[in-house]
């Protein structure tokens, strides 16, 4: 069985949230106060919920870390 670090899927998410903090510093505070925290802490919560749905044993567990997950990348792409 593969570490959640070896996942695809896991180093997508990790990757969407390294993109995500590293264009913070670029937006204007007005945009950091009102949606930047917000798009920073759903983009890191992808990565977390992956990592820990991926040690839960039962898959009604997993599917709604899986829900979580999904929904944290919906917050980041809404327009």
């Amino acid at each position: 069985m593969k570490r959640v670090y070896e996942l695809d899927v896991y180093k997508l998410a990790e990757e969407l949230s390294d993109m995500v903090w590293h264009d913070f510093d670029k937006w204007n505070k007005k945009v950091q106060n009102t949606v930047g925290y917000q798009i920073i802490r759903s983009s890191d919560s992808i990565a977390a919920n992956i990592a820990e749905e991926y040690g839960r044993y039962s898959p009604a567990d997993r599917k709604r870390f899986y829900l979580y997950s999904r929904g944290s990348l919906k917050d980041n792409t809404r327009e």
